[in-house]
């Protein structure tokens, strides 16, 4: 049984970046000309500030250093968190999402669905429609299984009813 480069990494990693809190979410290594780049995001339910970035790279950078893992060639380590818009892939994935508005691939040509999670439990998604052209918002539940992908959507003009509130109270 082979084992490839990023599940070697994986198991060298995935330990050390657990133990500070966070969840390994993605290995990757790419050539960028003559160099490598070793792309590692990492991520939680609260998510991670900067100060845990540097505190993990420090920590990936030593363990990598005292390790042969990435062969005697020179390369460069960049640690991040998932982008805004993220593919959802894993339970907790989603779990993190609530509340936010999610565009997903539906099996077997289901289509597409743009909608915001409301509620994740083990079988599927309680979600939230938004209407069109003025029609009130509609409730639908979806199966995991009825899933082929699903992408966090990057929303500018949605209020924050949380933050309009502490303002009212503020006031």
């Amino acid at each position: 049984m082979s084992t490839t480069q990023s599940e070697r990494l994986r198991e060298l990693l995935e330990p050390l970046v657990t133990s500070q809190g966070l969840d390994l979410e993605e290995i990757a290594v790419d050539s960028v000309g003559r160099k490598r780049v070793l792309r590692v995001v990492v991520d939680s339910d609260t998510g991670a500030d900067l100060d845990q970035i540097a505190e993990v790279s420090r920590a990936l950078s030593a363990k990598l250093d005292e390790s042969d893992a990435m062969g005697a060639g020179e390369y460069t380590l960049e640690v991040g968190t998932p982008g805004a818009e993220r593919l959802l892939k894993e339970h907790r994935h989603y779990v993190r999402s609530v509340d936010r508005l999610v565009k997903f691939q539906l099996t077997e040509g289901g289509g597409e669905l743009v909608a915001r999670i409301l509620k994740v439990d083990d079988e599927g998604l309680d979600l939230e429609v938004p209407g069109v052209k003025g029609r009130k918002a509609t409730a639908r539940r979806l199966a995991f299984s009825d899933v082929d992908k699903a992408r966090v959507q990057v929303e500018f003009s949605r209020k924050d009813s949380k933050n309009e509130n502490e303002q009212e109270e503020e006031a």
